[in-house]
């Protein structure tokens, strides 16, 4: 379980981490880091993954909620689990917390990491995205 909480928590940390400098840095627009690839580029998404169902926050905010609650709740069935499972939820539970608490401050969440190819997304929605693929991962190859 620490392993999975330790995770889970260097995620929090390095996402609000990184969304505190967003604000602080990216308000006057965006920072091409590698031009037409790569910039950093401050976005207020109201929406979940790609800006879906944006204009709704209270609704997503007690959705995200009773997720986050479930998760941490789930999260006392993983001290059996192999090392690769508890890392894959950790990075999700850390994600989804990160995510949570800027829809509990702001009421949305801080995108950051703009690819221009896909949409402007953050560190915990890629924790989060790495954490589902090793869960399909650990499916295909079995326990």
């Amino acid at each position: 379980m620490i392993i999975l909480y330790s995770i889970a928590g260097i995620v929090l940390l390095l996402d609000q981490l990184t969304k505190f400098f967003a604000l602080a840095y990216l308000s006057s627009g965006h920072i091409p880091i590698v031009p037409h690839v790569f910039h950093l580029s401050l976005v207020e998404n109201t929406g979940v993954a790609f800006g879906f169902f944006r204009g709704h926050p209270e609704l997503l905010t007690g959705i995200i909620t009773v997720s986050v609650l479930c998760l941490f709740a789930f999260s006392k069935f993983f001290w059996r689990e192999t090392l690769y499972r508890r890392v894959a939820y950790g990075l999700i539970l850390g994600g989804a917390i990160g995510n949570w608490i800027d829809r509990l401050r702001f009421e949305h969440v801080i995108d950051f990491l703009d690819f221009r190819v896909w949409p402007v997304f953050n560190i915990a929605d890629a924790c989060i995205t790495i954490g589902v693929s090793l869960f399909v991962l650990a499916a295909f190859r079995g326990r």
